[in-house]
């Protein structure tokens, strides 16, 4: 009887005592708020496509999801941080084409790279948008072979804003420069938001964009867009011509938006957040808020967005040799 009840104390003492250090189960992922980390101010593409990201990820992982807006350098600050912060799943990038654009030229200016696309893994790409050039509705370009034309006349004299120098929106207008042969004035901004803000207010002539982000001032009779970057045509703006059909294809360009993590993040992790990508992207109300900001949706994930992203990357990163060194003009 005394040995029975040893035995059962030991059992219990076994039940109750604390696991030793190193012997306990890892915590279930997530079990604490991620960060969705923007790399622009608000108001932009990056910005408008990352809130409903969020919040339907948040919906999807039963955990808070909350964005957070690390600006600076064309967006190369905010994309340092996650490249460069613990791979656990926990910090996660919403990025924009100009991802791949950002290494690129910091190699072209002899810098030290900010960030590696490499230091990143492709969780899900989430949309893909054609750019598309507006210019305030006073101005005096009612088409694209206006504006073209009126550039060629007064070379260097039309000006445009930007989320920053190398960023998507440069990257859109200097494509179009050099397949037009045609020289503007680029004036870069701290994001989209302040770029939007900087035509609108008259500070500069002209603006490649998301449709999500002009749209409402298109709608609103301040803006009128003049062509787009895309294959096709813009479903929001089926009269516009795309650049391609103005005889312009070397120009073709699209700010898309997907979701990375940090290069290392465990694969059990990777493989929970590509699953909430996948159900994300089909939650009726994220749909409804990209239909809202009319942002199609493109989805791929794991191997497949890999692979998109590192065609992308090359093509890019042609185009940023093709521009070369630009010098940066504070507004």
């Amino acid at each position: 009887m005394r040995g029975f009840r040893l035995v059962a104390l030991f059992l219990a003492v076994a039940v109750v005592a604390p696991p030793l250090p190193g012997a306990s189960a890892q915590e279930p992922f997530p079990s604490r708020p991620i960060s969705l980390v923007v790399p622009f101010p608000p108001g932009g593409v990056a910005d408008l496509t990352a809130r409903p990201v969020a919040a339907a990820l948040e919906r999807n992982l039963k955990n808070p999801v909350g964005v957070v807006n690390k600006t600076g350098a064309a967006g190369a600050v905010g994309m340092q941080s996650v490249a460069t912060s613990k791979p656990d799943g926990y910090t996660l990038l919403l990025a924009l084409s100009s991802i791949s654009i950002i290494p690129e030229a910091d190699k072209l200016f002899g810098r030290p790279p900010a960030f590696t696309v490499d230091q990143l893994t492709p969780i899900a790409l989430i949309s893909a948008d054609p750019t598309v050039l507006v210019v305030r509705a006073e101005s005096p370009w009612k088409t694209a072979k206006d504006f073209i034309e009126d550039a060629r006349n007064r070379s260097g004299q039309i000006s445009y804003s930007s989320s920053g120098i190398y960023g998507t929106l440069h990257m859109a207008m200097e494509l179009l420069s050099h397949a037009a042969q045609i020289k503007l004035r680029h004036v870069p901004y701290a994001g989209a938001g302040p770029a939007l803000t900087a035509l609108l207010g008259g500070h500069v002539d002209a603006l490649a964009s998301g449709p999500a982000v002009v749209l409402p001032q298109i709608k609103a009779g301040k803006l009128r867009v003049l062509a787009g970057w895309g294959e096709s045509r813009v479903a929001a703006l089926p009269e516009v011509p795309t650049f391609k059909e103005l005889g312009y294809p070397n120009a073709e360009f699209y700010i898309w938006a997907g979701v990375f993590a940090p290069k290392g993040t465990p694969e059990p992790v990777l493989v929970k957040l590509r699953e909430a990508a996948r159900l994300a992207v089909a939650d009726p109300e994220f749909k409804a808020a990209m239909d809202k900001l009319e942002t199609p949706v493109v989805f791929k994930q794991g191997d497949e967005f890999a692979r998109f992203f590192a065609a992308d990357a090359r093509r890019l990163a042609e185009g940023v040799r093709k521009v070369g060194k630009i010098e940066e003009k504070k507004p």
